[in-house]
């Protein structure tokens, strides 16, 4: 019983990492990841270097977007979820 007393504010330290660090990093990725297969041809994007274009071909992992300058080919997760989110919002 004591040597649970010496452990237990490990096991909490723990726990609060888990609960404020690990578990919401977790909840993001998958987030992004559903974000990434919920693209479709027609999507206005911004990439996480701020290129701004409109999806015009989607493969697995990569996506061709239009520019005013031409196309693209970049990989779907270089596309940013938040800042796309809010270009829709306009």
């Amino acid at each position: 019983m004591e040597q649970l007393t010496q452990f237990a504010p490990f096991i909490l330290m723990f726990v609060v990492i888990y609960f404020f660090m690990i578990r919401p990093q977790q909840k993001k990725a998958k987030s992004e990841k559903e974000f990434e297969s919920a693209l479709k041809v027609g999507d206005k994007i911004i990439t996480k270097s701020g290129l701004h274009g409109k999806v015009s071909e989607l493969a697995d992992t990569t996506a061709v977007i239009e520019t005013m300058s031409g196309k693209l080919k970049m990989e779907r997760s270089a596309i940013s979820m938040e800042m796309s989110a809010a270009l829709a919002k306009k």
